[in-house]
């Protein structure tokens, strides 16, 4: 009887272990999350996608290949700057324009003491002196022609040594001419050069006390002065033969420089080029871009966007895709587990980054309509 009390007294006490260890056993079962994420796939918390500031988008139909891109210099509008030479040899013995000077046209730059002037004035007067003894000796040889006391042979060379006569003095006066218009100094052989255009001084290259060549003394002349205006400059481009197709004239372009990071420059092309250059295979487009505050330089590197006809296509942001090694990945949004928790699997996907700039046409791997992540993908790669 005790026995039996005994061995029911056990009973009940480890039954109600059991019970207890069952009780156990479930809350466990209750408290546990969910399986762990997949080797491809990243689960986060609404927490973590705000604190990563992870963005969706959806792969839809963009305007792709709406612009080319290449790479150009800035140059002189040819038509609003003049290369300024000396056209006599000389030594310069005063500079009066300096680089960053306004100057108006006929306005003195530097002057040059020339024997050329001193041998174009004396040219002018020894031609002067000889068509007039030539002009006196053919009025005396048709005097004595027609009075049949001289020779027709006689008369023909006095007409001939006349001819050639004027022909000098034609001559002579055409030089001197063009020294006169540089304001010539006879007297003391010095000559003024002058600016040929209103304009900014943009460029000296000689200073005082310097041999200048001219530029028809049959040596190199060397260019003196750049002068020209900057508030309209030219973006020489080079574009690619697959672009050719693509580029008309007055489209406009956004040109940038290493200088201004942060600031566009508009435009548009106002010549392409007939012919290719047959080493890079690439034609001359030349923009012309509004340059009012002269932030622009000439022989400055661009890079040159020229807007195209879009053509619209499947396509995502270029700041979905992360490359992983060889692969070109994004991560697609597959919705919200049990526990709240954000599912976003790895995708391998191709698209074409040679055609557009915020949006690449996507070729394989995505269908339209998928949510993708467009920014944060590469916090998502970092947690694989």
């Amino acid at each position: 009887m005790k026995i039996g009390n005994v061995i029911g007294s056990g009973a009940i006490i480890c039954g109600a272990m059991v019970l207890s260890l069952g009780g156990c056993i479930v809350k466990r079962a209750e408290s546990a999350g969910p399986a762990q994420a997949p080797a491809d796939e990243v689960w986060l918390t609404d927490r973590q996608v705000r604190d990563a500031q992870i963005m969706l988008g959806n792969v839809a139909v963009q305007a792709v290949g709406a612009q080319v891109v290449t790479s150009g210099k800035i140059a002189f509008d040819d038509r609003r700057v003049a290369h300024v030479f000396s056209p006599v040899t000389g030594r310069i013995t005063r500079i009066v324009a300096d680089p960053g000077a306004r100057v108006k046209k006929g306005a003195p730059l530097a002057i040059i003491e020339s024997p050329d002037v001193g041998n174009a004035f004396s040219d002018l007067g020894k031609a002067d002196a000889d068509l007039v003894a030539a002009e006196h000796d053919l009025a005396r040889q048709k005097d004595l022609y027609e009075a049949h006391a001289g020779a027709q042979k006689d008369l023909e060379t006095a007409q001939d040594n006349f001819g050639k006569a004027k022909a000098e003095m034609d001559r002579a006066r055409k030089k001197a001419r063009l020294f006169r218009g540089g304001a010539a100094d006879a007297v003391t052989q010095e000559f003024t050069l002058r600016a040929p255009i209103d304009g900014q001084v943009i460029a000296r290259n000689v200073n005082p006390g310097a041999e200048v060549q001219g530029q028809y003394g049959g040596g190199t002349a060397v260019e003196l002065f750049t002068i020209g205006e900057l508030d309209r400059v030219w973006v020489m481009a080079d574009a690619f033969e697959m672009d050719l197709g693509k580029i008309r004239t007055g489209a406009p372009v956004s040109i940038r420089v290493i200088a201004y990071p942060d600031r566009s420059f508009a435009g548009k092309i106002d010549w392409i080029s007939d012919a290719l250059d047959p080493t890079t295979r690439t034609a001359h487009v030349r923009c012309s871009v509004d340059n009012t505050d002269r932030t622009l330089k000439p022989e400055m590197y661009a890079t040159v966007s020229i807007a195209v006809n879009a053509g619209h296509v499947p396509a995502i942001s270029r700041n979905a895709i992360v490359r992983m090694g060889e692969q070109t990945v994004v991560f697609v949004y597959g919705g919200d587990l049990p526990g709240g928790r954000a599912r976003f699997a790895r995708r391998v996907v191709a698209v074409n980054d040679e055609e557009g700039e915020e949006f690449l046409p996507i070729t394989q791997g995505l269908a339209l309509g998928e949510r993708i992540v467009t920014s944060g993908a590469i916090l998502l790669s970092g947690m694989l």
